[in-house]
């Protein structure tokens, strides 16, 4: 079951083309990391899931359903803004916007999504008086405040700090463990790589690079940087054959480095060395990490 279908879904402003022709399907159970440079379209698209711009041209599904009262019941949102009543406690926004959405919860209920995003402390001071990243804790829990199957998410964790990131990092973990599909946009590639399970780099409005991280990396991995610590120098004649296997290569006092196209060539070059009496005592190879991939996509 897709949790997120989307079929050439395009969003024209005059000539400019915000979100250009994308084709994406999530399945339920996923926690999948949208990506790319400001102005990318990330937010453009997400508005478009969630019914706040209607697409140019295209088709939408969010899980599997037609009816738009009962998909708006079982996904929570948090967009790239979220206004608030400043006049409205923590408390009193989460009992509101339960209510909203058919199910309102109780007090001891809304104080346990508070709990969930460390908002408790804070759960009876008005909103006019918290802080951006408190904000942002409260549109979290405002977002899964009715137990949605789908969450949304453009930046959860910007403008938090340090530890408030690592705390909600762990609740989508959570909730994604417990059967949630999450679709979260983010400029924290760390947060990305740690937690998603797949993603999608868009670019000037389309989908240039999707798949698992480790999908991404063997795409961009044409060649790795190995690097081997041995044992002695090898001889002019054992250079040679070396060159032989791995093109040039670089011997600087106890080491070794050459560039490999695949794993064969390593294991070709560690065979000879050792057959000549020259120890491998370590082999270290460099592979691109989601940054890499990120700034070259």
């Amino acid at each position: 079951m897709n949790a997120i279908s989307v079929r050439n879904l395009t969003k024209s402003y005059g000539r400019t083309k915000a979100v250009d022709s994308v084709n994406l399907h999530i399945k339920k159970g996923e926690l999948y990391g949208f990506l790319g440079r400001n102005g990318a379209g990330k937010s453009t698209f997400i508005n478009m899931l969630t019914g706040i711009i209607q697409p140019t041209t295209g088709e939408i599904s969010l899980l599997e359903l037609k009816n738009t009262n009962t998909i708006l019941k079982r996904i929570g949102v948090l967009p790239d803004y979220t206004a608030f009543y400043e006049s409205m406690t923590a408390l009193q926004h989460l009992s509101y916007f339960s209510s909203l959405q058919g199910a309102k919860k109780s007090k001891m209920e809304c104080i346990t999504v508070l709990e969930k995003v460390g908002l408790v402390p804070h759960a009876a001071v008005k909103v006019g008086k918290y802080s951006f990243g408190m904000k942002k804790k409260l549109g979290i829990a405002q977002a899964i405040i009715n137990e949605p199957d789908l969450l949304i998410l453009d930046e959860p964790t910007s403008g938090v700090d340090a530890e408030s990131a690592i705390h909600i990092q762990r609740l989508l973990l959570d909730l994604n463990k417990k059967g949630t599909t999450i679709f979260m946009t983010s400029h924290n590639l760390d947060e990305v790589e740690k937690i998603c399970t797949r993603l999608a780099i868009m670019k000037d409005g389309r989908i240039i690079n999707e798949g698992t991280l480790s999908e991404l990396k063997q795409k961009y991995t044409e060649s790795l940087e190995v690097v081997m610590a041995i044992s002695r120098w090898p001889s002019s004649q054992l250079l040679m054959e070396a060159t032989n296997i791995t093109g040039a290569l670089d011997v600087l006092e106890s080491t070794m480095s050459f560039r490999a196209t695949n794993d064969e060539m390593i294991q070709e070059v560690v065979r000879l060395l050792v057959n000549n009496g020259i120890g491998v005592h370590r082999i270290s190879a460099d592979q691109p990490n989601l940054e890499d991939i990120f700034l070259n996509g």
